[in-house]
């Protein structure tokens, strides 16, 4: 096998043309769609394409060994390699990249504390100024809820705390737990909005400083506390627990301690909510160079591996909802300010940052759009009767709180 006869076998649409080292152009096409031209620059990436490709694309675009040619960006790139990989029948290669990675997930899953404080920091505690660059002002950093085709970042944003507060049902007074609260955004929202109590867990040092910095200015500090600290060491009780965008970082060995814990956290008429990037086609393994360069220990699964978990505890899933393309229009309006930005991200790093994160964006952008990636939403409760038989307890809700949701998107605009 050759990486010329493994692009004749992938290309269904459109045409690929590479231009190899010695500048010699091979024409690769299938049917009517849109052009790419790429260039090798080194002898090597030839072999390392073919024995590795998910890992060696983004190293060789880091590294600036394949660059785009004729106006091409890289998401015109991966745009063009979703969509034929979508097309292409599975072949005997399938397994091989594939079975590869799955075959040793447990160890690069295995998260325990110390560990996962480490690859936390690897991502969470990169410069402030980089995720102001590309984030909204209450720096969501997860899956935003469009409700609206036309809206913004900030108000999609804004929709997606005000869907997650209404399956929490809050009552005044409660006490609420947040499993990776990031920021701060969402613990603030929490106890503006719904009068709550909140104690936030983070393993990020950045995070943690701005989160309290953030409830001191709102004088919220009475009532929003952060902690830095593994969910696994928290031992007080909760009314309400969330978790948003930490779930990803567990790893599929530490799943049943994830769930007695919260299970163990919770009152007994208390309701659960995690939020989580999620995959449609069963039990995979992390893409190698996102979890080399981006999300080391992180692994986004799919339902069939979380719900026999959950089941064993005792836990009831009370609602599952999935988020499709949410993740994908999220990530293009990331990718958008970061682009446009991208001068100020090599001022704080260097070029090869810049097409790493590039990369990032682009190529988890694809993975929504093509490659089965989305987002669910699980809510449970610990007594088959905490939740209401129907879901229009949800939809009244965030009816009745558009409102202050709207205005806090127009002051974060």
């Amino acid at each position: 096998m050759t990486v010329g006869l493994l692009l004749r076998h992938l290309v269904r649409r459109g045409t690929l043309r590479v231009i190899d080292p010695a500048g010699k152009t091979r024409v690769y096409s299938g049917a009517p769609g849109p052009t790419v031209t790429i260039r090798l620059h080194d002898r090597q990436i030839k072999r390392q394409l073919l024995f590795n490709p998910r890992l060696m694309l983004g190293e060789a675009y880091m590294d600036g060994r394949l660059t785009l040619e004729d106006g091409a960006s890289l998401y015109d790139l991966l745009d063009f390699l979703g969509t034929n990989i979508s097309l292409a029948p599975k072949t005997v290669l399938t397994p091989l990249y594939n079975g590869f990675g799955r075959a040793f997930r447990g160890l690069q899953q295995w998260n325990p504390a110390g560990r996962a404080r480490r690859n936390v920091a690897h991502h969470y505690d990169l410069s402030d100024a980089l995720y102001d660059i590309f984030l909204d002002r209450d720096r969501q950093y997860s899956c935003a809820y469009f409700t609206a085709p036309d809206q913004t970042i900030e108000q999609a944003q804004a929709n997606k705390k005000r869907h997650i507060a209404a399956k929490l049902m809050l009552k005044p007074g409660q006490r609420v737990l947040d499993i990776g609260s990031g920021w701060g955004g969402l613990a603030l929202y929490l106890a503006k909005e719904c009068d709550v109590d909140v104690t936030g867990l983070t393993l990020s040092v950045e995070q943690h400083r701005v989160a309290e910095r953030r409830a001191a200015a709102a004088g919220l500090s009475s009532r929003v506390r952060f902690k830095l600290l593994d969910y696994r060491q928290e031992r007080a009780q909760y009314d309400r627990i969330v978790s948003v965008g930490m779930f990803e970082h567990v790893g599929v060995p530490q799943y049943p301690a994830f769930f007695n814990r919260v299970n163990s956290l919770l009152t007994e008429d208390g309701v659960a909510l995690l939020h989580a990037i999620g995959r449609s086609d069963g039990a995979a393994s992390t893409n190698p160079w996102i979890r080399k360069y981006i999300f080391p220990g992180g692994y986004s699964p799919a339902l069939s591996e979380v719900l026999p978990v959950v089941e064993r505890t005792g836990l009831w899933v009370t609602d599952i909802e999935i988020l499709r393309l949410h993740y994908a229009e999220t990530l293009r309006a990331w990718r958008t300010r970061f682009m446009a930005e991208r001068e100020r991200v090599k001022a704080l790093y260097d070029e090869r940052f810049c097409r790493m994160w590039e990369f990032y964006l682009a190529g988890s952008e694809i993975a929504f759009r093509y490659q089965g990636h989305m987002v669910w939403q699980m809510q449970m409760a610990r007594r088959v009767d905490t939740v209401p038989l129907t879901r229009d307890y949800m939809f009244d809700w965030e009816r009745s709180h558009q409102a202050p949701a709207a205005a806090e998107a127009g002051r974060a605009a």
